[in-house]
């Protein structure tokens, strides 16, 4: 197969917004509404409420509302400041590369080179490495709008409860607490979306002024001629170590357990269409063996992320130095490491994320019903993973699955489009590579599900229906 290249003459954002209007009338999108309009307690019953307005939330809304389907989606945040971009990540740039399309679904107007090109030219796109991170922001805000998607924000699930035929949300908002009755609910709430911070057990006595995790909303610069501790050595662990030192910390320490830093990403290495499209449908003991090499390879921190540090004089790489113990001696931290002990005035911890139930009150009343992989299964010796034991064991259409049958009737009706997902469905539910490819899965498997529940419904309609294409006039009787 042979590529022609050639550059597109959009020039302008109402040019590229002319041309994407025009590709999704061509494509005759979206399809008219076709699930069954009703009531609850004289409130509209959504088709689907998304949780979350992020990259994953966004693309799930604009997919489903592509196939028919009435999706609102609900944010914490305030408009403009979804997800972690704008807010608590640190990264001067995304690591995935620019050319990769994201939430597009397929359109190319709709892709972030569009977006880009239109506004700055081809050159500056051939001359552009990383996407800049703020501008990855702008680019999903422009998303939002131009594709009308219904975002409610400052906008708090409080509680999700689900019944036989619908789910219900409590929801606080500026406007006071009130309730939303929804077909089906989406989580699409990101890489802790099930749980938070992951925190380990040695900071439990120190005061919180001393120490955050790095996806904490802090301010940096509160750290200027502070010796900063950093603990870890990933993405968000180089990150938060350049901010600080940016903000003038007077050193910073990265306390790393591993004797050398990982450097091929092998999760880079697995992805390819095959891979996106087929991981859902291996058996259990090969989804495990590929995610549990994955984790423990782990996956490499950015080369302009490790730069971003080791430009600094005042930081210090310690490998093989995991922290065994910590405690506040003077109003200092005495961090004790194999290696030797730190004395510090704060500690960051990038220590990620973790499945943790108990740590979201939404999910009260759901969480012991859920069936996670390790209520059914149990690897071979030495695949021991507590995120991949604690990882939900979800249905064809991200659907939550009952650990016992009929212990939570409506059970299924909620959707786990979040980083938890990764072990059933692949990554496609919240990195930039395949997430149109989850948002497609999610939305088609979500179409099928009403359709089918409504299916006496839709058969009276289809024996209403009586729209004529011949009207007897355009023949003789022999």
């Amino acid at each position: 197969m042979t590529h022609t290249r050639f550059f597109s003459p959009v020039q302008g954002l109402d040019a590229l917004e002319q041309r994407l209007a025009q590709d999704i009338a061509w494509l005759d999108l979206p399809a008219r509404q076709w699930v069954p309009s009703a009531s609850i307690n004289g409130q509209e019953l959504l088709d689907v409420a998304i949780i979350g307005g992020g990259m994953a939330g966004l693309a799930a809304a604009a997919s489903l509302g592509f196939k028919g389907m009435r999706a609102r989606i609900f944010d914490s945040a305030a408009p403009g400041f979804e997800g972690p971009w704008a807010t608590t990540a640190r990264m001067e740039t995304l690591r995935s590369p620019k050319q990769l399309t994201g939430p597009a679904l397929g359109f190319p107007a709709l892709t972030f080179r569009a977006w880009f090109e239109a506004q700055f030219g081809v050159e500056e796109w051939n001359r552009l490495d990383k996407i800049p991170r703020l501008q990855w922001m702008d680019y999903l805000r422009w998303y939002r709008r131009v594709l009308s998607l219904d975002v409610r924000n400052e906008h708090h699930v409080r509680d999700i409860v689900p019944y036989r035929d619908h789910v219900e949300l409590s929801v606080s908002s500026p406007a006071g607490l009130s309730t939303i009755y929804a077909r089906r609910a989406v989580l699409a709430t990101g890489r802790d979306g099930l749980g938070g911070a992951s925190v380990p057990d040695f900071v439990a006595r120190l005061p919180r002024r001393l120490w955050a995790h790095s996806s904490d909303d802090m301010d940096y610069s509160t750290l200027r001629g502070m010796r900063v501790g950093v603990v870890g050595a990933g993405a968000s662990a180089m990150d938060s170590a350049g901010t600080a030192l940016e903000n003038g910390a007077a050193s910073v320490d990265l306390l790393i357990r591993r004797a050398e830093l990982p450097r091929i990403n092998k999760s880079k290495g697995a992805g390819n269409p095959g891979y996106t499209h087929g991981f859902v449908d291996l058996p259990d003991e090969w989804k495990w063996r590929i995610r549990h090499y994955i984790n423990v390879q782990q996956v490499p921190p950015p080369r302009a992320s490790v730069l971003r540090v080791s430009r600094h004089a005042n930081a210090r790489f310690n490998l093989g130095a995991p922290v065994l113990e910590v405690s506040e001696q003077g109003g200092e931290l005495r961090v004790i490491t194999p290696k030797k002990e730190f004395a510090l005035d704060f500690l960051i911890l990038s220590t990620g994320f973790g499945i943790d139930w108990q740590s979201r009150p939404e999910y009260a009343r759901i969480a012991r019903h859920l069936r996670v992989w390790s209520d059914r299964y149990s690897p071979q010796e030495g695949g021991d993973d507590k995120e991949l034991q604690d990882s939900p064991d979800l249905g064809p259409a991200f659907e939550f699955q009952e650990k016992r049958a009929g212990s939570m009737p409506g059970l299924s009706r909620i959707h786990c489009f979040c980083y938890p997902s990764t072990l059933t469905h692949g990554t496609v539910s919240g990195d930039i590579p395949a997430i149109s490819d989850g948002a497609e899965r999610l939305s088609k498997g979500i179409a099928s599900l009403l359709y089918v529940e409504n299916i006496d419904t839709h058969f009276v309609q289809l024996q209403a229906y009586n729209e004529p294409e011949i009207f007897g006039d355009e023949w003789t009787p022999a």
